[in-house]
């Protein structure tokens, strides 16, 4: 695994042993990486990684996560004990629910471990989505237990049995001191991770579902109106439905592999495009790895004659600077340079899915980004 400073490098896109490429570089920079490569004449061009890590974060700390686990599994032990001395409902649809937060802080803690794994074999990204599985998990929990408790608080909501509000109201208070600890502690870890997030999710929710669950047993030990509990359930639910179809959604993105939540793709083809000496950008995809890691890959024409290592460090900068992309793969291409032997690279129709005239681009698919007026 490497760090940014070595990971940054040059690579022909068909696959061609050595980097000169066929894009002569102007600046002192560009002459350094072609130092010693006179011969241009067969490249047909040269895709870029941009400077990225593959290392996991570590500020998503694995110690708070625990400290976190260990206060939700103690006080759950106590509070299911107590909802069958009490007849609770809510308290045990709580238990039921940090049941799942301890579940789903220990799946973090795994999945973490996992994703760290480097990057080998098949695996070129390494294990990283380990993180959404988790992620996707918690949700879908989420939504299955919200289903169940939904049903038997409907349940009870026809037939309510006699609840002790005493013992009710007492131990949720304990909770929300113990859910506040907990989330507090979760907090501290790297909420950028949708894995960590999920955690934090189910945490956030239980710490609800207890202020609903002192708010039913004060009603109850105050007016006798034994219905509070299942309506504090209900509550519970609907949080739950909540967050869990949030974690569900966030989740199936990355897997369908779609452009992160607030980055438009026409948007940044269009500044792509725009970028002094670009002609075109086409076969545009953004998508994230695992969640806060966002890759992006392109082709890009430049006009004929123009450097194109200099267009690929603006692309790249751009892409850094404005929309947090470190892990871009750029093919960069002379337009129509047909002089010495060079590929000629003919521009995409703007609509439909043709090839251009030299077939380097068959199968493309896509907008095409121009500097002038066109269609998305």
């Amino acid at each position: 695994m490497r760090s940014k400073d070595h990971h940054q490098h040059d690579h022909d896109a068909l696959g061609h042993a050595d980097h000169a490429g066929h894009c002569a570089a102007s600046d002192d920079s560009g002459r350094a990486e072609h130092a010693g490569h006179a011969d241009h004449s067969d490249h047909s061009g040269h895709s870029d990684h941009s400077g990225h890590s593959h290392g996991i974060r570590a500020d998503a700390d694995r110690r708070w996560l625990l400290i976190g686990l260990a206060l939700i599994a103690g006080f759950m032990s106590v509070e299911v004990v107590v909802g069958l001395v009490a007849h609770s409902l809510a308290l045990l649809s709580d238990a039921a629910h940090m049941l799942t937060d301890a579940a789903s802080i220990l799946l973090a803690l795994f999945a973490m471990r996992v994703a760290a794994r480097p990057a080998k074999g098949g695996y070129t990204f390494g294990l990283k989505r380990a993180e959404i599985l988790s992620a996707q998990a918690n949700g879908v929990t989420l939504l299955v237990l919200s289903a169940i408790l939904a049903f038997e608080a409907v349940r009870r909501l026809i037939s309510p049995p006699a609840v002790t509000g005493g013992l009710v109201l007492v131990t949720a208070l304990v909770g929300i001191a113990v859910n506040i600890a907990a989330a507090w502690s979760i907090s501290k870890a790297n909420r950028t991770s949708l894995n960590v997030e999920g955690a934090f999710q189910h945490i956030l929710t239980d710490l609800y579902g207890f202020v609903a669950t002192a708010v039913a047993g004060a009603v109850v030990l105050a007016t006798g109106f034994a219905r509070a509990d299942a309506i504090a359930s209900l509550v519970v639910v609907a949080l739950m439905l909540k967050a869990g179809i949030g974690l569900v959604t966030a989740a199936s993105r990355i897997f369908l592999e779609a452009a992160p939540a607030g980055v438009e793709p026409d948007a940044v083809g269009d500044e792509m495009a725009a970028v002094e000496n670009v002609v075109e950008v086409h076969d545009l995809h953004i998508w994230e790895i695992t969640s806060g890691q966002a890759a992006l890959s392109a082709h890009v024409l430049v006009v004929p004659g123009g450097d194109c290592h200099k267009v690929r460090r603006d692309l790249q900068d751009q892409l850094r600077s404005t929309h947090g992309i470190t892990h871009a793969t750029l093919q960069v291409d002379h337009l129509g340079e047909g002089e010495h032997g060079v590929l000629q690279i003919g521009r995409r129709p703007a609509a439909g899915p043709a090839a251009d005239p030299a077939g380097h681009c068959e199968g493309s698919h896509g907008p095409v980004h121009t500097t002038g007026a066109h269609t998305h």
